[in-house]
Order: C-alpha cells, then structure tokens, then sequence
C-alpha cells in the first residue's frame, strides 16, 4: 500500500506542475480540456493517498477511478509531447501510478 500512496503522490505533484507548464507552452497544451485531464489526475491521486492513508474499507473503489484518471492523463500528456521532457515525465509517472492503483483497486 505504501508504494501506491507513494505513487499517488508522485502523480499528484506532477500533474499540477505540467498544468503550469503546460500554460506557459500556451494554445493546445493550455486547453480547458487538457487543463482538466491533469487536475482530474492530480485530485483523483491526491484523494487516493488520503483514503489509502486512513486505511478507508473503500479505498478500492477510489483506486479504481484513479487508475482510470491517470491512464486518460497519460494518454493526453504523450499525445502532445513530441520532445517535450516534462509531458513525457508526466505521462511516465501517471501510468506507473495507474498500474499501483489497479493492484490496490484488485
């Protein structure tokens, strides 16, 4: 479980500081809709840490629709990353973080 949590906060950090840098590329990286996808990812991991942290019997679930949030993430980050280091790492660490939460979410 600790990996996971690890993992979620990881993902969390991570998402909000490619929506920053993806403002700064500005036009299609600074989209609502991309905008979205990473605070989605970014919330979604930071509520899963929360519940796998007070050890909720529902954690699961919750893990569940973060697996689900950071594959979308990830998805959308490698889309528009061309060269671009910070989307590709954001796109690394979503699916590295989707693939603990469906452990936990089993």
């Amino acid at each position: 479980m600790q990996e996971c949590i690890t993992n979620c906060l990881d993902c969390h950090s991570i998402c909000v500081q490619t929506a920053g840098h993806c403002l700064d590329r500005g036009v299609t990286h600074a989209s609502r809709q991309h905008q979205t996808t990473l605070f989605d990812c970014a919330q979604i991991c930071a509520t899963s840490a929360d519940f796998m942290l007070r050890q909720s019997p529902i954690h699961g679930m919750v893990c569940a629709t973060c697996a689900e949030a950071c594959r979308r993430c990830a998805d959308a980050c490698e889309r528009m990353a061309g060269d671009d280091e910070m989307m590709l790492r954001c796109a690394e660490v979503c699916r590295r973080c989707a693939e603990s939460c469906e452990r936990m979410a089993a």
